[in-house]
């Protein structure tokens, strides 16, 4: 069985990098938003045309990257949504609460201190992971009954 995995949220970290790592060998399609933040924030006027206005500049890039982004989370088994401490990732939590009505499979992602802040997201989650090897274990332990270490 192939386990189709979106992962969604903080870009100024590489902890994609270290599930994609960690998850070698397991029969998982990854796919993720852009990444690039710049592209990120750039697609709307560059495919749509220049906005002299910041507001709808940034309108245009969400707009476009949200289709990107429902198309990924659609496609998912699992959606996992990380949290970084360094900024305040509203999108993430947007992706965190359109997956758990689409009724996918939720992986939340933080550290410790923001457990508080994050409480109704963590609620729709079926696992909240503090590092991503535990979602490495996690989605180990799905394809294949597999606990870390055996």
């Amino acid at each position: 069985m192939t386990l189709r995995v979106y992962l969604s949220g903080e870009i100024h970290t590489d902890w994609r990098d270290q599930i994609r790592d960690g998850s070698d060998g397991l029969d998982i399609e990854f796919s993720s938003p852009v990444t690039d933040h710049d592209a990120s924030d750039d697609c709307g006027i560059a495919i749509l045309g220049a906005e002299p206005n910041k507001y709808w500049r940034d309108h245009k890039g969400a707009m476009v990257n949200a289709i990107r982004t429902r198309k990924g989370i659609s496609d998912a088994d699992v959606v996992v949504v990380r949290f970084g401490d360094k900024y305040k990732q509203w999108n993430a939590a947007f992706d965190a609460g359109y997956a758990a009505a689409l009724g996918k499979s939720l992986i939340v992602l933080h550290g410790p201190d923001h457990q508080h802040a994050l409480k109704e997201v963590d609620a729709a989650a079926l696992a909240v992971a503090e590092e991503p090897q535990q979602v490495v274990d996690i989605l180990r332990y799905v394809l294949g009954g597999a606990l870390p270490g055996a």
